[in-house]
């Protein structure tokens, strides 16, 4: 996936009224370079400078009519506004230069107006609050001045003063309107791109986590499996003058350990084919399988004592008992790996309310036993099957040459 984009540099406090910000340069994307307008914007752009046009006839005849006003300054008002209806279709490239401009137009042409309005909206849906603060207030402290020298023949003064006022605050008004609404959607976006984002990481988590639980399925199912042949295989290597009962004992115990672990694997090939959820696939081992593990270890040559005081194995939650069994089963691998021979001691204890204790303990071997390679991936995988199910394992040598695995797991009332 790649790495999300780094955010733009904002800019300093100090000028923060006169350079973009990245929020405007995401509101007003024409500012960020862009050149050619959508068919949406020159309806838009349209409508602006039809409003303008009109709005600056109506004054223009007001101006035309007024015998008060010399025809040369009639004249120089008409054509100040004609300009200014043409500057709106410059209102999206530079929103506050052309704001800044139709304040001293303002006062000297009343066909103008249309085109003022439209910058103050234009200022308000493309620029932050500081700059409509300053430049709307400009041009409202403006409207007194305007009418006092040139008064509207129609009129009252106030009324002239308070129409202006009030038709200026509903653009600004407007286009702050707008602003906040494009920003409301800007921010659904951010957050829709983000929720994406981060559930696509979700699930690529749970892919791993799900691919890590299978590979220590893998491991703790098979590695049992394995070990038994390779054990028996190696009786057979080393001692081929064996009489024919113990040759066909072993050679049984490893056609059936190959074929149990190719049923285990059909299982694990099974649960990545078709989830979790196949009910096809055999049932998880339990606590109450116990016995014929230890069974299974016995008939495969080990010594092993079993002990426990649960008068119900199968009352035991599923989750509880499926990791107390897998802990017996690496338990009973790694000592029949490295300590062939000894005798093998699993003890289990526990009731509800009091927690679940499962240890395998088996001391020195009776002989020296060769170096066995092994990665340590199994008593890793234990470790964490006992925190996933809320307990805590430990294990390690023991001062008599042993070695111990003991877990407590928790078992609710």
């Amino acid at each position: 996936m790649p790495p999300p984009p780094a955010a733009p540099a904002l800019p300093l406090p100090g000028h923060r009224w006169f350079l973009p910000s990245a929020l405007v340069r995401a509101l007003d994307p024409e500012g960020a370079g862009r050149r050619r307008r959508t068919v949406r914007d020159w309806i838009v752009d349209f409508m602006c400078f039809w409003a303008a046009v009109v709005l600056g006839l109506l004054a223009a005849r007001t101006v035309a009519h007024d015998p008060h006003t010399p025809e040369p300054l009639a004249a120089l008002d008409q054509l100040l506004g004609a300009l200014s209806c043409g500057a709106v279709w410059l209102r999206r490239r530079w929103p506050v230069p052309f704001a800044v401009a139709m304040l001293p137009v303002g006062l000297l042409s009343n066909s103008a107006g249309g085109a003022a309005l439209v910058a103050l909206f234009t200022l308000a849906v493309h620029r932050p609050f500081p700059y409509v603060a300053w430049i709307g207030g400009g041009s409202l402290a403006s409207a007194p001045v305007f009418f006092w020298l040139r008064p509207d023949p129609d009129l009252p003064f106030a009324v002239s003063v308070a129409f202006t006022v009030l038709l200026s605050c509903a653009a600004v008004g407007w286009g702050m309107f707008v602003r906040s609404r494009r920003q409301l959607l800007v921010s659904l976006r951010d957050r829709a791109r983000r929720a994406e984002t981060e559930a696509q990481l979700r699930a690529e988590q749970a892919q791993r986590l799900a691919r890590e639980a299978i590979a220590r399925e893998m491991h703790d199912v098979l590695a049992h499996r394995l070990t038994l042949l390779s054990v028996h295989a190696g009786a057979l290597e080393f001692r081929p003058d064996a009489p024919q009962a113990e040759i066909g004992r072993a050679a049984g115990v490893i056609r059936e350990s190959a074929h149990e672990a190719l049923q285990d694997l059909r299982q694990i090939i099974g649960v990545l084919r078709a989830g979790e959820g196949d009910e096809s696939g055999r049932p998880q081992p339990t606590l109450a399988a116990l016995d014929a593990l230890v069974d299974e270890s016995r008939s495969a040559g080990m010594h092993v004592v079993l002990d426990h005081d649960l008068t119900d194995p199968a009352a035991v939650p599923a989750n509880v008992g499926r990791t107390a069994y897998r802990i017996a089963q690496e338990g009973l691998t790694n000592a029949r790996k490295h300590a062939p021979g000894a005798t093998v001691t699993v003890h289990v204890t526990g009731a509800p309310g009091d927690g679940l204790t499962v240890s395998v303990r088996n001391p020195a071997p009776p002989a020296a036993v060769p170096h066995v390679p092994g990665s340590g991936q199994g008593l890793i995988g234990l470790t964490e099957r006992a925190t996933l199910a809320g307990g805590h394992l430990e294990h390690g040598p023991q001062p008599d040459g042993g070695f111990l695995v003991r877990a407590r797991l928790p078992w609710s009332g």
